[in-house]
């Protein structure tokens, strides 16, 4: 990862959710946050920006402490949040907390403990995202939309398809022009083309507990597929996109691009 950052000149790095597996942290004083990230991520081209969303694991931990400005006094590249928008000069990247979205993790009793604090009651939290993110997505004139969530919108692996998201989210997008959606959430890599929607879906999720053997097709067009460990690289420019999907080795096993075309007078 560090070697193609380096190649590609990496402006910031996102993860995408499950930050500190499997529960969390405990605090901002918990030891975890240096020993998974800051000791970890040491490559010259990886001390940029790193833009973080919750996952549902990380709910399962103290959830205003990865949210705590007070981490970034420790490593100044960490900037953690639940829903937000990143603004470059091509493209918007739109952040959801999808975690909140799912209905089985407020079921009580729970075999986990899930921190709400600032998010319960759970349909007003998710109307008013819901709401905001609708505004934002059809105030917006970038070229590229990308909206960015922890939890699969389309899957053949682990998790499929995260039916809350497919209902309430998914619709939202495509009335507002979202060219990618991607996610963590399963453990692998992967590159759907969905037979009703002109969304690209990428899962991102191979950073750890990979080669799960979960392999499920649905009638959605998969374009691949990739059961272990590896990250994505994303490439904007005003008229082309660029999508590299990589293994653990900094090998390409995939690649996706679209072009957008312009015609205007003066």
């Amino acid at each position: 990862m560090g070697r193609i950052g380096e190649e590609l000149d990496v402006d910031f790095v996102v993860s995408l959710g499950d930050n500190f597996y499997e529960d969390g942290l405990t605090s901002v004083d918990d030891k975890f946050f240096e020993e998974s990230f800051t000791s970890i991520y040491t490559a010259k081209s990886l001390q940029k920006q790193w833009y973080a969303i919750l996952g549902n694991h990380d709910y399962r931990g103290d959830v205003l402490a990865q949210l705590d400005p007070a981490l970034r006094e420790i490593d100044s590249r960490w900037l953690c949040m639940r829903s937000f928008i990143v603004d470059t000069e091509v493209a918007q990247l739109f952040f959801v907390d999808t975690t909140p979205f799912v209905k089985k993790y407020w079921k009580t009793p729970n075999k986990h403990h899930y921190d709400w604090r600032e998010v319960a009651p759970r349909e007003k939290y998710v109307s008013n995202l819901l709401k905001e993110l609708d505004s934002a997505l059809s105030e917006s004139t970038a070229t590229w939309k990308i909206v960015l969530g922890h939890h699969t919108m389309r899957s053949v692996s682990d998790h499929g398809d995260t039916e809350e998201l497919v209902e309430r989210l998914l619709p939202i997008l495509e009335a507002n022009g979202v060219d990618v959606y991607v996610n963590g959430h399963d453990h692998c890599l992967e590159h759907i083309s969905s037979n009703d929607s002109p969304i690209q879906f990428i899962t991102s999720g191979g950073g750890s507990k990979a080669w799960r053997g979960v392999f499920d097709p649905t009638v959605d067009k998969l374009q691949f597929f990739y059961d272990g460990q590896g990250f994505i690289s994303l490439q904007l420019t005003k008229s082309h996109a660029k999508i590299m999907f990589y293994d653990v080795f900094g090998t390409v096993v995939h690649q996706w691009s679209a072009a957008k075309n312009f015609n205007f007078f003066m």
